[in-house]
């Protein structure tokens, strides 16, 4: 499916700076809707991950999760560059870590999806069998939720303290990313930028 255009709608309320944490399990839609978030607000996206580790060592994202059962050195990493890069000015961090990470996000979204879900959105997106991707999935999410707990005993499958839980199976992301600048707008984070609307694509 062909990227929407997305256009600027909103603004940083004047004399703010506003940081928005984003997470989800991999397939949630994090990285799709971290990114139209942030081109809406016309703000920085921050997404480093081990996929972004992978690329930058020329590995496998297989490989870099193996590597990290036994070497912590690499969710320090990720996680270290991720807050830093955050503090320095408004943005959307999206992450696996991001509402946790970030304790102090103006505004934390959880994004959650079932299985089934999640394993075809991964097909979709990186082809394979889908009963490997399944199986992988379910894999990796179970390395996370114990890697987490380990470092930094955080909970990933406990997200009831986020402003925002949203099943990304019933929405499309334009309509994610609707809800979630309500919600500024509402909290007095952001405003609408004028002369910013979504592209016609967008609505479709």
């Amino acid at each position: 499916m062909e990227q929407p255009e997305i256009k600027q709608t909103h603004r940083i309320t004047a004399g703010r700076q506003v940081r928005i944490a984003v997470s989800g399990k991999s397939g949630c839609g994090n990285t799709t809707v971290s990114t139209l978030l942030a081109a809406s607000l016309g703000i920085r996206l921050i997404n480093f991950t081990f996929r972004t580790l992978a690329q930058e060592m020329g590995v496998s994202l297989a490989d870099v999760i193996e590597r990290a059962k036994r070497d912590d050195s690499f969710d320090r990493i990720v996680d270290t560059r991720q807050v830093e890069l955050a503090r320095a000015s408004s943005c959307v961090l999206g992450s696996r870590l991001a509402v946790w990470m970030l304790s102090d996000a103006d505004l934390k979204v959880y994004l959650h999806a079932s299985d089934d879900v999640r394993a075809r959105r991964i097909q979709q997106r990186e082809g394979g069998d889908i009963e490997e991707i399944s199986a992988f999935t379910r894999m990796r999410d179970a390395e996370d939720t114990k890697r987490y707990k380990r470092l930094y005993n955080i909970d990933n499958t406990d997200c009831g303290f986020v402003d925002l839980q949203i099943d990304t199976a019933q929405y499309r992301p334009q309509q994610i990313v609707r809800i979630i600048l309500d919600e500024l707008v509402r909290r007095s984070l952001a405003v609408p930028f004028a002369g910013g609307e979504l592209s016609a694509a967008a609505h479709c």
